[in-house]
């Protein structure tokens, strides 16, 4: 049965890391604990005190001052690495943590998820090749030596940089090394750990290497990992739930995301507030646990994401300066049908084809399957049609031959409708305000990822008003923008009335607008 030495790095809170390496090794696991150097020794010495009767906790043979972005981290995770090899010879893994992460399944789940698959869990991408890395320094982090720190040295960090720079003195990456990136949080396995220990013994070429690259804590394992294991033995992803806002800093959980948490496909979660005395205390209960019943839905990131971009849509007022004098043309009408049921809208698309001779598209800003014509590869995906609008735009009229199109966007796609508003052309927006059922919200909350089929039910219950206000507040928008013909039709109303804004959308006939409002199952899910 695996095994578990937590590799733990802290540098504050003496009394909860003594709770931490209590409730961890509860269930007959390991903790080596490093403790930063820069904090006070009489905190160290409470921790050592406070665990002194426990066997199965040991601590790094020499404390190392860290720092952010600096090898120090490396080294101190090395240090208690040793430490726990040395003194812990029946564990199985190794799993790196710091103060502010805690369990997010019970022990027995882990065992016996970490027994199912002999292999490693850490992210390992191409550091060249991958987007890991979002902004600031890249390729710099390793052709250029930095002994000095960004965060606390910042006038000799970038003058250091500048100096190498601009005197050409960049060095060579080991030869036989490809760099990763990726977390540090990671789950390895103890012979992996063994031939990482070995490999720093006999590559000092490698180590002096990392000891000056730039934050080496999101590259050295990952690096040493993929060179040393097979990678049908490695999974590139962290065992640690954790999420960052918008501004690169870790998204902190509290007291309310106690079911968020236990839903995800993850062991533990970083990061947890000292707040948060509530979850902190489920938490510990539920690693010392034996419950097995976790029912994953995975849907935290991209839930995160959802809730968090609710008031933060801005708007464009100008078009892209490389858009200027790219008008559809003033001659040309471009019709779109905003609908936030997508099967709705594409009823009544099909509808439109076979009763009139206006060209109809579905969703093509929201759908990358949406069919169309071979444009010379403009529209082989959803990035380069919103990239390339008016251009996509202005090739279906021509393909199609016509002045007149109908397009469907879903209601989020407000910047795109006030966009093309903004055009030349005639634009008119029909609106299609549909009825919505708790089923169809929870069934369109797993469509897009914010829910999962395990989602539990009270989780399911809080996140129902929330979409069923945003489906409201981006109806509030279309119809508060003041777009020149806004027009809707609205699933309940007589079906002469539809029929009568239709034909005004569509500068159609009354029989040919009759038939449209008459579309077989239009408002039917």
């Amino acid at each position: 049965m695996a095994r578990i030495a937590f590799i733990l790095l802290c540098h504050k809170d003496p009394d909860a890391i003594v709770q931490q390496a209590q409730q961890l090794t509860a269930a007959g696991d390991y903790i080596a604990i490093h403790f930063d150097a820069r904090a006070p020794k009489t905190a160290y010495d409470r921790i050592r005190e406070g665990l002194a009767d426990n066997p199965n906790v040991t601590f790094a043979s020499k404390r190392i001052k860290c720092g952010w972005g600096e090898w120090s981290l490396v080294q101190a995770s090395l240090n208690a690495v040793e430490a726990a090899l040395s003194a812990f010879p029946w564990a199985t893994h190794f799993y790196m943590l710091s103060g502010d992460c805690m369990a997010v399944k019970s022990a027995r789940y882990a065992h016996d998820f970490l027994d199912r698959n002999d292999i490693d869990y850490i992210e390992s991408f191409d550091f060249f090749g991958s987007d890991w890395i979002k902004t600031g320094l890249k390729q710099e982090r390793l052709i250029y030596r930095h002994w000095f720190n960004e965060r606390t040295q910042k006038n000799l960090f970038y003058w250091s940089f500048w100096l190498q720079r601009r005197l050409g003195l960049q060095r060579k990456i080991p030869k036989d090394i490809d760099v990763q990136i990726g977390s540090q949080w990671w789950c390895l396995r103890r012979r992996t750990i063994e031939a990482i220990v070995e490999f720093t013994r006999t590559r000092r070429d490698v180590m002096r290497f990392f000891a000056t690259t730039w934050i080496p804590d999101e590259t050295f394992f990952q690096t040493l990992v993929r060179h040393l294991v097979p990678s049908k033995e490695i999974q590139t992803r962290t065992l640690t739930f954790l999420m960052f806002t918008d501004y690169g800093m870790p998204v902190t959980f509290y007291n309310d995301h106690y079911d968020l948490l236990l839903a995800q496909n993850s062991l533990f979660a970083r990061k947890i507030s000292p707040e948060a005395r509530e979850l902190k205390k489920r938490l510990g209960r539920l690693w010392a646990s034996e419950r097995e019943d976790f029912r994953i839905s995975n849907e935290g990131r991209s839930l995160y994401k959802f809730l968090t971009g609710r008031g933060r849509i801005g708007r464009r007022f100008a078009p892209r300066f490389w858009e200027t004098e790219s008008s559809l043309g003033p001659e040309r009408e471009l019709l779109i049908i905003a609908c936030k049921k997508w099967h709705v809208a594409k009823r009544l698309v099909d509808s439109i084809r076979a009763n009139t001779d206006i060209p109809a598209i579905a969703y093509l800003f929201n759908e990358a399957s949406t069919p169309l014509p071979d444009l010379g590869g403009i529209q082989d995906s959803i990035g380069k049609r919103h990239r390339h609008r008016r251009a996509l735009m202005r090739m279906l009229f021509d393909h199609y031959a016509t002045d007149r199109m109908v397009i469907c966007m879903d209601t989020a796609s407000i910047d795109l409708m006030q966009d093309f508003d903004s055009d030349r052309a005639t634009v008119k927006i029909l609106e299609i305000q549909c009825h919505f059922s708790d089923d169809y919200l929870i069934g369109h909350a797993r469509r897009v990822g914010l829910a999962g089929v395990e989602t539990p039910e009270d989780a399911m219950a809080r996140l129902l008003p929330t979409l069923r206000n945003d489906v409201r507040h981006e109806s509030d928008r279309i119809r508060d923008a003041g777009f020149d013909h806004y027009m809707k039709i609205i699933e309940g109303d007589p079906t002469d009335a539809n029929a009568r804004v239709l034909a005004r959308f569509l500068s159609v006939s009354d029989d040919a607008a009759d038939k449209l409002a008459q579309t077989p199952y239009l408002f039917f899910d």
